[in-house]
């Protein structure tokens, strides 16, 4: 399996732009929630950091500033 880590695999279409948009939608099928997520490249990001979301629905990233809102 490719890794999202390489420069060489963040041209393929199997995951999206790090901190490409300030505003995400998650489901709890995403839950833990992590910025950047695992559908995102990571040779191009910041560290991974783990963000509460349970108890308000949403959440916002400290590195990046992206907004996440749970759905459901």
């Amino acid at each position: 399996m490719p890794s999202p880590n390489t420069a060489a695999d963040a041209g393929g279409s199997k995951y999206i732009e790090a901190n490409a948009e300030n505003r995400y939608e998650v489901t709890r099928a995403d839950l833990p929630l992590h910025c950047p997520m695992d559908s995102m490249t990571l040779w191009n990001s910041h560290p991974r950091v783990y963000l509460p979301i349970e108890d308000t629905g949403r959440a916002k990233c400290p590195y990046c500033g992206a907004e996440y809102v749970l759905r459901d």
